[in-house]
């Protein structure tokens, strides 16, 4: 999953692919690198980000849909809390639907993806990209995040989304400390049991950064790619990611060693 933000104030890339060219030119890079799906987002998740207006976000998200939509056939996820970007979205080309809330922003997400009979992934998160870095007080990390995604999932499938259609995400950097992070990345394969799709994002993350004490983003590949091969190895499906070649690389070789 090739991650294309639209947003001047995303951690990475702000500012970077906020124009329809720039952002049509970075799709076909990153379909020519091998992603299988294009996550577009409107709203920047770092911590302590600003939410945007609904209106903003699909000034945003719509025309670069649209556009991509006209010159590739590659999958697009949007990747959003609000379910009138995720109805907007689909009608103008998108497949999916990407919520880091797990559909609790918007009490009208899940309604919307079954409505539209379209997948959704479903992210664990506490509380805001405002607050969410004051949240990491866990007395089980991995058995409470299962369990919250085990709610969502039955939440989801009440909604009438089919089982089939759902993916999860233990959401790596949201109200996770760095010690949490690589604590949920040894234990991925708990979450297996759900019997969904696991969508890991550890791209160019700050726990990346401190670890090799690389403060820009942009020198965290080669940490990407050390995460990226773990989340593989433990189970991962899907992995949201910048660095399209690089880490289509990663994949092609772990998935050879572990997923024969």
């Amino acid at each position: 999953m090739g991650i294309l933000n639209v947003t001047p104030d995303s951690f990475s890339d702000g500012g970077s692919f906020d124009t329809l060219e720039a952002a049509v030119d970075r799709a076909q890079r990153l379909a020519a690198a091998g992603m299988d799906i294009l996550d577009i987002g409107g709203q920047s998740t770092r911590p302590n980000a600003k939410d945007v207006s609904l209106q903003a976000e699909l000034d945003r998200v719509i025309p670069i849909v649209e556009a991509i939509r006209r010159v590739s056939e590659v999958p697009i996820s949007v990747d959003t809390t609000k379910a009138g970007v995720a109805a907007a979205a689909i009608a103008a080309g998108a497949d999916l639907v990407n919520d880091i809330s797990g559909a609790t922003y918007d009490p009208e997400m899940l309604a919307v993806a079954a409505q539209l009979d379209v997948p959704i992934v479903l992210m664990h998160l506490r509380g805001t990209p405002k607050t969410m870095q004051q949240m990491t007080d866990y007395r089980d990390l991995v058995g409470e995040i299962a369990s919250w995604l085990e709610s969502r999932v039955e939440a989801a499938v009440a909604a009438g989304i089919p089982h089939h259609r759902i993916a999860i995400d233990p959401g790596i950097g949201f109200a996770k400390t760095g010690a949490q992070n690589i604590e949920l990345l040894r234990n991925l394969s708990a979450f297996q049991s759900l019997g969904c799709p696991i969508l890991v994002g550890p791209s160019r993350k700050s726990f990346i950064g401190h670890i090799l004490d690389r403060p820009d983003p942009k020198q965290r590949v080669w940490g990407t790619a050390a995460a990226c091969c773990g989340a593989i190895a433990g189970g991962a499906d899907l992995l949201r990611i910048h660095d399209g070649s690089e880490m289509a690389d990663v994949c092609r070789v772990a998935d050879a060693i572990w997923r024969p």
